[in-house]
């Protein structure tokens, strides 16, 4: 039996688990090249924040554009701190990424799926990728928790704060004694909100323009197709998932009770009325160019790397 056969053999026996564990790698890899991306977007996405202000918590810093924040981050803590939170990140991404990829085939190849003509309807794309996204974030929402806390340790030191969590173990054990489990997820809804925007940028995105221009123009199924459906996917994904991205940073950050309660923001519609109230409507997009140049790469990295595994196992297109 050949090499192709035994990979043939492997996703016919186990089809939904290669895909999450190729998922899983290819998400791995993107995350680790654009992580410092996303610590800089989420640095700047706490900046000038109101409500902090207003409860005296703590003195805003400098206003930072992506370039001085990115250097400031290395030049006052560290080039390694670019990398602070990477681990709770990836986990993150081996539970989302792995899920979402599942559940949005698993809905496109369905009876709800594709239509007559072996295509999916771009409005049951945009349903199932944003599906698919909320499903896998509700999954994955502790471990965006994790991350975003261990992300700002840098800037706490500088501002002379105590540490609040010293490592994934450390954070997770902190968050639950003084929340509980439901503590875990704090910040879930614009959590899962996002990521249904995101996917429907990403995933859909991705998924209509690769099979648009294979079915109208004479590129291949290769990496300039790939690249062309990833620079797309990446730009809509940054557009619709800020917004909601900004406020899970927030919710997520902000100082608790001894209850493990919020002390800044009751809920995700709280948090967006006074972001809006005292920064103005485009603090919603604050981290934009960070977030848009670690998604076009991210998402860049992650289908290259997802389709030439597959190609490699032998793995069916997505």
């Amino acid at each position: 039996m050949g090499a192709g056969e035994r990979s043939e053999s492997l996703q016919e026996r186990w089809p939904r688990s290669c895909k999450f564990l190729l998922s899983a790698c290819a998400a791995t890899a993107a995350e680790l090249v654009t992580f410092p991306l996303d610590l800089t977007k989420t640095r700047l996405q706490i900046q000038g924040e109101a409500a902090l202000k207003r409860h005296g918590a703590g003195a805003a810093g400098p206003y930072r554009g992506m370039v001085r924040t990115a250097v400031g981050i290395v030049q006052e803590e560290g080039l390694l701190k670019l990398w602070q939170g990477a681990t709770p990140a990836v986990y993150r991404h081996i539970v989302y990424s792995g899920v979402r990829m599942v559940a949005y085939e698993h809905l496109r190849d369905s009876k709800l799926g594709k239509g007559d003509e072996e295509t999916f309807p771009l409005w049951k794309a945009v349903i199932g990728g944003m599906t698919a996204g909320a499903i896998g974030q509700f999954f994955a929402s502790p471990t965006d928790l994790v991350k975003v806390q261990m992300q700002m340790e840098g800037k706490r030191r500088l501002e002379g704060k105590p540490p609040r969590v010293r490592g994934v173990y450390h954070a997770l054990v902190t968050i639950v004694s003084k929340g509980g489990v439901r503590g875990l997820w704090a910040g879930w809804v614009p959590n899962v909100q996002r990521a249904a925007l995101v996917n429907m940028g990403d995933l859909t995105t991705y998924d209509t323009v690769k099979h648009f221009l294979l079915r109208n123009t004479n590129l291949k199924d290769n990496m300039l197709c790939h690249s062309i459906s990833s620079i797309f996917s990446g730009l809509v994904a940054a557009t619709l998932g800020t917004p909601a991205d900004v406020i899970k940073t927030r919710i997520m950050n902000q100082p608790r009770d001894k209850n493990g309660r919020g002390i800044l923001y009751r809920s995700s519609t709280d948090c967006f009325m006074q972001a809006v109230r005292g920064e103005g409507l485009m603090s919603l997009y604050k981290g934009f160019i960070p977030t848009w140049m670690r998604m076009a790469p991210w998402s860049l990295v992650f289908w290259l790397t997802y389709e030439q595994i597959r190609r490699l196992v032998g793995v069916s297109s997505f």
